[in-house]
């Protein structure tokens, strides 16, 4: 009798840690599902939620811009220094860093814009609705003065239409 209960326990004890490794495996099942799916979205994060407004001049001096119909390689070359040297520690080219990609800003933002965030940077995100919504989407990092001239937001500017 002892012999059978024993028998019994045992299958029963078998069965039931059989039982446990397929919750676990369904749960890892769960797991795998879940991590596909926050990777399938992470592409979506990289764009930019507020809205495009090629309207908004900004705040700030440049009231106007207007852009010959080539690039100026000129000036494209010395806005890439100034871009490598000041930007690039928190703007990428096409991907999301402290601050926006930088590849279309033109499609999205005015150059009068562009420039007046790249010289009056203090104001701008004081005063500026999109600045402000763009400081709020980029988790309260500022952009900060970085003390460059008109001629400077300029070459960085027709840099931009190269990218």
């Amino acid at each position: 009798m002892m012999k059978k209960l024993f028998a019994v326990l045992a299958l029963g004890g078998l069965m039931i840690s059989c039982g446990g490794k397929e919750k676990k495996e369904e749960k890892k099942e769960g797991f795998e599902m879940n991590r596909t799916k926050t990777e399938a979205k992470a592409p979506a994060a990289e764009a930019e939620s507020v809205p495009v407004d090629l309207s908004n001049k900004g705040v700030g001096p440049i009231k106007s811009v207007t852009f010959a119909d080539e690039v100026d390689s000129e000036m494209a070359a010395k806005g890439e220094k100034i871009f490598s040297t000041v930007c690039i520690a928190c703007h990428a080219v096409d991907k999301r860093m402290i601050g926006p990609a930088l590849k279309g800003v033109l499609e999205r933002r005015s150059p009068e814009w562009v420039m007046n965030m790249i010289i009056n940077p203090d104001v701008m995100l004081k005063e500026d609705p999109i600045a402000k919504a763009l400081l709020k989407e980029y988790n309260n990092a500022i952009m900060l003065n970085q003390n460059l001239s008109e001629e400077d937001a300029r070459n960085v500017t027709e840099y931009l239409r190269t990218l």
